[in-house]
């Protein structure tokens, strides 16, 4: 049959029939013949123009396009992670000829030791607290032989120790802290078990040897007993602790020394300091001229320093300290207001220090090393004549070293003392310093207290003069910089020749 006629333009048809209850939308209508088909346009197009891709999905559509213009790498181990944000240029038409990475190229590289260097190492493996690698007993009943603070404080040192017995036993017998801290040795020194509770512990093991149905210990009590099992774990721990705290304690005295010897020989030879006390001297004859008890003197005692910052001037404005350290600064130091300048005094701080120290203290401190390094020697001894072949070696051979280094350390340190103590007293009477009422003699707080508090009032008074000379400098080179500018400026202009003789002289 002949197709059906085309419907007139701008005919529109009846409307579609409603859809079947249960069903969906009809598909629309087959376009006129002849039309060109057009998909409707999408929310937020503009007419029917697609919606540009999102910004996101554009850029990712382009960079799936372009290959990177490096080759695949891959490390023969894995390598720890740099965590930057990579660019990649894909290729050289892309690239602003103002980036830096387009002309850098990599150089050849032996990659064998930066793998070494910079692999990941090996993942350790989590190890569980101590109190879970102890076989918890199914019986209902435990047997606790240790008094509930003391069992409580067992256990939360066993929760807090992620390690096995393994490697406690490795550290005591090998001398070794890079598993198990000295921090962690010395906790579990505090807290191993006494011999009386050893014993109760052993008497229980052996008395249930033989049953079957006995009751097994609570897990405190079994720490301490494999704790005990260590060959003779008490002594070793006590030698690897002192060894550690020897070291740390003659440091300790040898700082200070340094330091107190650094004080006494400043305040004794430096030319700064006697310049500083020749003014004071100089200024303290002047006020005190024409009076017979205190004029014409030629030194003082140390403790009217201190007090120089209460002197006033007559308009109350200036102190005597702060007028001598200006004097001083104007005449004696030519680096005043500049970075150069130095402070002429010891250090405050260094004083500080040396007015707490005590030689008493000193002797002290050498005397009790030297009770505990006999104490060492003592279980050194006795951990060598009791050990197998087996857990002999390296303890023997690395505390007799040390041992033999402590005696000649301590020794050293003594004369050391005695030299830095002779030292003071010869400071003492270098400025004529008498000891306290009801002290046998002149104790380092007597001497340095004074130079402290004189140091710090003078240093507080040299950095605000630094201050104002420095300022005074800065407007005098800006004054010197504006007459310069104004000079430059300042020109005379040559007068022109207007007579008949050089009238004659331009026509020649």
């Amino acid at each position: 049959p002949p197709p059906p006629p085309l419907p007139p333009p701008g005919f529109v048809g009846p409307p579609p029939p409603p859809p079947p209850t249960g069903c969906g939308p009809p598909p629309p209508p087959p376009p006129p013949v002849g039309t060109i088909c057009v998909p409707p346009a999408l929310p937020g197009a503009l007419g029917y123009l697609p919606p540009p891709l999102p910004l996101g999905l554009y850029s990712l559509a382009l960079t799936q396009e372009k290959l990177p213009r490096k080759t695949l790498m891959e490390p023969p181990r894995p390598m720890k992670p740099l965590y930057w944000t990579r660019i990649q240029l894909h290729s050289k038409k892309d690239v602003c000829s103002s980036l830096v990475w387009d002309t850098i190229e990599e150089p050849d590289v032996d990659f064998d030791e930066f793998v070494e260097l910079f692999s990941k190492t090996a993942v350790k493996e989590k190890k569980q607290p101590l109190s879970d690698t102890i076989t918890k007993s199914k019986a209902k009943q435990v047997v606790k032989l240790l008094n509930n603070k003391r069992s409580q404080a067992v256990g939360i040192l066993m929760s807090s120790l992620h390690l096995d017995m393994k490697d406690i036993q490795c550290a005591v017998l090998n001398l070794d802290n890079n598993v198990v801290d000295l921090e962690t040795l010395q906790a579990l020194y505090e807290i191993r078990a006494q011999q009386e509770e050893l014993d109760k512990i052993e008497k229980h093991i052996k008395s249930c040897k033989d049953k079957d149905n006995s009751k097994p210990l609570d897990k405190p009590e079994q720490f301490l007993y494999q704790l005990s099992l260590i060959p003779n774990f008490s002594s070793r721990v006590f030698c690897i602790l002192f060894q550690s705290s020897f070291s740390e304690c003659m440091s300790l005295i040898t700082r200070k020394l340094e330091i107190l010897q650094r004080v006494c020989k400043t305040l004794q030879e430096s030319e700064t300091v006697k310049k500083i006390l020749g003014l004071v001297l100089a200024f303290g004859n002047f006020m005190n001229g024409g009076n017979r008890t205190r004029g014409q003197a030629d030194g003082f005692t140390l403790d009217i320093l201190p007090k120089l910052k209460d002197v006033k001037s007559s308009d109350g404005v200036k102190s005597l300290l702060s007028y001598i350290v200006a004097y001083y600064l104007r005449h004696f130091d030519e680096d005043a207001g500049r970075e150069t300048c130095v402070f002429p005094l010891p250090e405050p701080h260094d004083l500080f220090q040396s007015s707490q120290m005590k030689f008493d203290d000193f002797q002290k401190d050498l005397t009790r090393l030297r009770k505990d390094l006999r104490a060492c020697t003592s279980e050194v001894e006795k951990v060598c004549k009791v050990s197998d072949e087996d857990n002999l070696q390296p303890f023997k051979e690395k505390m007799e070293d040390f041992i033999a280094q402590a005696k000649t350390e301590l020794e050293t340190l003594d004369i050391e003392l005695g030299s830095t103590h002779k030292l003071f007293l010869e400071l003492t009477v270098f400025f004529s310093v008498k000891p306290k009422a009801g002290e046998r003699e002149i104790s380092p707080n007597t001497l340095f207290s004074i130079w402290h508090e004189f140091t710090s009032d003078f240093k507080e008074q040299w950095k605000k003069e630094n201050k104002a000379i420095l300022k005074e400098r800065l407007k005098a080179a800006e004054e010197c910089f504006r007459q310069a500018k104004e000079k430059a400026s300042y020109s005379v202009k040559p007068k022109h020749a207007s007579g008949i003789k050089a009238k004659l002289g331009m026509k020649i």
